[in-house]
């Protein structure tokens, strides 16, 4: 689980180290990856390095793992929901 002092380059990052792992793990190499995904190789190459990655490519590579699920759950209104309005409209 990530924190709120976690950036969105480590979360990216750590994503990309994950799916990198997948991948290997599949015994699927680069290109066919992104062959069967529909994501560039430049592109999947980049997000592998780097982290970074258009949301449409991050869902397809997810899709095609079979895990695009996992992203239900992204802003849905949570238990704990009134801490975060507040820490928006908390004034400094």
């Amino acid at each position: 689980m990530y924190s709120l002092s976690t950036t969105p380059a480590e979360v990216s990052k750590a994503l990309a180290v994950r799916h990198k792992a997948l991948r290997k793990q599949l015994k699927l190499s680069q290109t066919e990856m992104a062959e069967r995904s529909g994501v560039s190789l430049g592109s999947l190459k980049r997000f592998e390095n780097t982290g970074k990655i258009s949301l449409e490519s991050l869902l397809k590579l997810t899709h095609l793992l079979n895990r695009l699920k996992d992203f239900e759950n992204v802003f849905q209104p949570r238990e704990d929901q009134s801490n975060l309005e507040n820490l928006f409209t908390s004034k400094a």
